[in-house]
């Protein structure tokens, strides 16, 4: 009994289903913030010289007011006119980076649109439990991982960004757009070498997170048999099986029309399909059956393999009611289907009746 509490078997489909209608996804948020970083690179790289024109021609537009008298209106102007050409800077990397954010939530978990997170739960307002779980192992361990990643990262930054300020009083004697180009070779040194690092983070991070969230929703032996009970007794459930396992018939059957002998027909609302082979069967069976639409069907098949087609309603009928098929039929039914096979025989020329 005890076995079938622990947690040992990997999580049925139904439950990661339920998982993610619920908001619970595996999302790395050091795997996010990689691709966001490496879309930001990319962008700062493609956009630089586009940025570049717009700062150089800012620093021209600030020049031509020199000598003017600084007026309220003035500085309202050339405050607007800032802004207006600040935001054409940074908004199309913005753009960029929020794709970003976007595409790298996509490729961890796919698709989700889910309100449920955003549902009031006033089970998180209880104090204790909260207390409990601010104070708990994972909590230590997720505060600790934070630590030793924001120490290193920091770490590694600080010895670069230190090297660059030893650059400083050396790149003040640099006309304005030579220290912007400065600027940018040693933003995209320091980027790259974060980059690198970022990748060996998220990756393991990602790693980590999704073993974790697999882990989490392990379930007991007793947690599946529960689970396919209520499955198997969901009607829903019951009937897309039911469905399923018809159009697989169906399949099955039209499969076996073309080695019928005789299709025996209403003519349009029932057809029968026969097959009788003295070496394998004891008497004629019915491979398929059909009526309306289905029995369509079943004679457009037989048409096509040329096999004859015998109008017979009260026969059809019968056959339709009291046979299932790949079943012999009812010996009662044996001299009737027997004189068909013989008309369809002695029309096709065959002497094995």
């Amino acid at each position: 009994m005890a076995d079938d509490q622990e947690k040992t078997e990997e999580p049925t489909s139904k439950k990661i289903e339920d998982a993610r209608k619920e908001g619970n996804v595996p999302k790395s948020q050091d795997f996010s913030g990689f691709i966001t970083l490496f879309v930001a690179i990319i962008s700062l790289f493609a956009l630089f010289q586009y940025a570049s024109n717009k700062i150089e021609n800012l620093y021209r537009y600030y020049l031509s007011f020199t000598g003017d008298e600084i007026t309220k209106n003035f500085i309202l102007s050339v405050g607007i006119h800032t802004m207006k050409e600040l935001l054409l800077i940074v908004l199309p990397m913005a753009l960029f980076v929020s794709v970003a954010g976007i595409l790298a939530g996509f490729f961890q978990f796919g698709f989700v649109f889910t309100t449920k997170p955003l549902t009031p739960n006033f089970k998180k307002l209880d104090p204790i439990k909260g207390f409990s779980n601010l104070f708990s192992m994972k909590k230590l361990i997720e505060s600790i991982k934070v630590i030793l990643k924001v120490s290193f990262v920091f770490a590694i930054a600080f010895y670069f960004l230190l090297t660059f300020v030893k650059q400083l009083p050396h790149i003040i004697f640099y006309s304005i757009f030579d220290q912007i180009f400065w600027l940018r070779d040693k933003v995209l040194l320091l980027a790259s070498i974060m980059l690198a690092l970022f990748l060996i983070l998220a990756l393991s991070d990602l790693i980590i997170v999704r073993y974790q969230y697999f882990k989490d929703l392990r379930m007991s032996k007793q947690e599946i048999k529960d689970e396919m009970k209520q499955m198997e007794g969901d009607p829903a459930v019951k009937g897309r099986i039911k469905k399923l396992q018809m159009e697989l018939a169906q399949k099955r059957m039209m499969q076996e029309v073309p080695n019928a002998d005789v299709i025996i027909t209403n003519p349009t609302h029932y057809a029968v399909a026969i097959r009788y082979d003295k070496t394998k069967d004891r008497a004629p069976v019915v491979v398929a059956k059909g009526i309306d639409n289905l029995a369509l069907k079943i004679k457009e098949i037989g048409m096509k393999h040329m096999v004859q087609i015998v109008e017979n309603p009260p026969l059809a009928r019968e056959l339709y009611k009291l046979c299932d098929i790949d079943k012999t039929i009812p010996e009662f039914l044996y001299k009737a289907v027997a004189e068909v096979l013989a008309f369809v025989y002695k029309s096709n020329n065959k002497r094995n009746f």
